[in-house]
């Protein structure tokens, strides 16, 4: 991997950011490749996985950048900013990545269950829920069988999301 480090230092230096923000991303480019390490498929294109983050990087910080204001007003400076820092703004988007991908998970689990199952937890998923007699109606589901039924569809669905790690 050390290898690599001059292969992402070129691409860091091709956007010419100054040296803070350089060092930034190249240690940013790391970072997400020892993030990512598990998922990279093929390890002779690190490389060109590496060299990719570091110009997604690059241009996150010259389009944030393109975005300040200089100024010297103290009131303006001492405003609280209504993004966040740039920190959190990083957690939040990899925050609704990562919950993105646990929804995709769920409904693709949720496909796998049996029909019976899923018809049931759509009809209760619905807003505002119905009550059981209508579900009773609809699905042709004794009132006093829905709840368990429920419990079971649910531990199916639980069951699957455990056994491929997504929970």
């Amino acid at each position: 991997m050390e290898g690599l480090s001059p292969l992402v230092w070129s691409v860091v230096r091709a956007h010419r950011l100054s040296d803070a923000d350089a060092h930034e991303v190249y240690q940013t480019a790391w970072f997400r490749f020892a993030q990512h390490l598990g998922r990279i498929r093929e390890p002779g294109k690190a490389g060109a996985w590496l060299a990719s983050t570091a110009r997604h990087e690059c241009l996150k910080v010259i389009r944030s950048s393109q975005r300040l204001t200089l100024t010297d007003d103290p009131q303006l400076l001492d405003r609280v900013s209504e993004d966040g820092t740039p920190e959190q703004s990083l957690l939040d988007s990899e925050e609704a990545a990562a919950q993105s991908e646990r929804v995709r998970r769920l409904w693709q689990e949720f496909e796998e269950l049996g029909e019976r199952c899923r018809q049931l937890l759509r009809v209760l998923m619905a807003t505002p829920p119905p009550s059981y007699q209508d579900v009773s109606a609809a699905l042709g589901i004794a009132v006093g069988s829905i709840g368990p039924l429920r419990q079971r569809c649910l531990r199916r669905l639980r069951a699957r999301l455990e056994a491929r790690g997504a929970m």
